[in-house]
């Protein structure tokens, strides 16, 4: 829908507005996806997705990865973890559901669900596998995506929302699975991976006809142990690797889908729309279905038609006079405030002359941090306005 909108600052534009209730009651939206830079409330804006649409009622599941207590807090949990819990306090014929990445946790389910008993216990118990299941660069970002195809596939949720994980690059979420693949597909993965492939004798004659010019210089670099934790982890892992291709392919084919709305979520300040603007660049390219845009923390004078220049003349002209040392504070707020208010107005209007046809919702800054399901009931209420 596009319509003549009143901006924070007073100002008017003709510009796409992002209907966020057309979204969240479409049966066929399966997948919203909230995404952009850290730190612009992506996380607050999922969770008061995730209770507006199960309000309206739909069956909805939350999946953050962002760890702080306090989105347990808003939704009237004592914690989150990678096993959905059901959030009491719903105001609607729907149910609201949250959960929080459990990186380590997801990766251990893949193996297991994946691999014969006893493959899965060499890969759990692996030091290697361990360390890269915690901390390799784009795992979380995988495994983000891995609990997302779980949850889909499971079929138990008609709306299934991901705050995605907070990152300096909106290239992460997007390329992780790849950049995943690449490592474990790797030239130095094979390399490591020939002996237990040429299997038994065979692997120790290939060891001693070149690749042990390899290997031995791999083991100066990595130590011993270091190398056969990696060798013995490869040998493991080569079962179920065509698994994890597999199924990243199948996530990114459902990223693309049509039951999928991707909303990227950005504040109202510099760095924060020029990641967005990059990020509905990306989306583009890679064909994923955007919706629009959510523009967090917009400020709005509640007296529009008193300017900044007047208000400050005003209070110049009363401070001269030596009269009403309240009023001209005042004054000189309420000019801070439309300053503010139009610096940020002309960085979305930066973002609309790039991207004119991207639909925009804004929500006006909270006088305080959203703790609990009231807050989230009034932003939700603030996006669909």
């Amino acid at each position: 829908m596009t319509a003549t909108a009143t901006t924070a600052d007073g100002h008017r534009r003709t510009s796409p507005i992002l209907d966020i209730d057309a979204v969240l009651d479409d049966p066929g939206t399966r997948i919203v996806v909230c995404c952009g830079s850290g730190g612009v409330g992506k996380t607050t804006t999922a969770a008061a997705l995730g209770l507006r649409a199960a309000e309206r009622g739909r069956r909805v599941v939350v999946l953050t990865v962002d760890p702080a207590r306090r989105l347990a807090q808003s939704m009237g949990l004592t914690e989150l973890d990678n096993t959905p819990r059901v959030v009491t306090g719903v105001e609607g014929p729907g149910e609201l559901h949250a959960m929080m990445l459990d990186m380590k946790r997801t990766f251990d389910e893949i193996i297991e669900a994946h691999a014969d008993p006893e493959r899965a216990r060499q890969i759990l118990t692996n030091p290697f596998y361990q360390s890269l299941s915690s901390s390799f660069s784009g795992t979380q970002e995988y495994m983000a995506m891995e609990k997302l195809g779980q949850l889909r596939r499971s079929d138990e949720w008609d709306l299934i929302i991901v705050d995605t994980p907070p990152s300096r690059s909106a290239l992460d979420f997007l390329d992780a699975p790849e950049r995943l693949g690449r490592f474990l597909d790797g030239r130095l993965i094979r390399i490591l991976m020939a002996p237990a492939k040429a299997g038994g004798r065979s692997a120790f004659k290939l060891l001693n006809a070149g690749f042990g010019l390899v290997a031995g210089a791999m083991t100066k670099i990595l130590g011993a142990q270091f190398l056969k934790d990696i060798q013995t982890f490869v040998a493991a892992l080569d079962a179920v690797f065509g698994g994890f291709r597999q199924r990243a392919e199948q996530t990114y084919r459902l990223l693309q889908a049509p039951g999928t709305a991707f909303l990227v979520v950005a504040a109202p300040e510099r760095d924060a729309m020029r990641e967005a603007s990059y990020f509905v660049e990306r989306l583009a390219e890679e064909r994923m279905p955007l919706a629009g845009l959510v523009v967090n923390r917009v400020h709005r004078s509640p007296a529009p038609a008193l300017s900044a220049a007047r208000s400050t003349a005003a209070a110049e002209d009363l401070e001269a006079r030596g009269e009403h040392d309240l009023t001209a504070a005042v004054l000189r707020l309420h000019a801070g405030r439309m300053q503010l208010a139009a610096r940020e107005h002309r960085e979305q209007e930066h973002f609309a002359s790039a991207h004119p046809t991207v639909p925009i919702a804004e929500v006006l800054a909270m006088p305080e941090d959203v703790h609990d399901l009231v807050g989230l009931r009034e932003i939700g209420e603030l996006l669909a306005s």
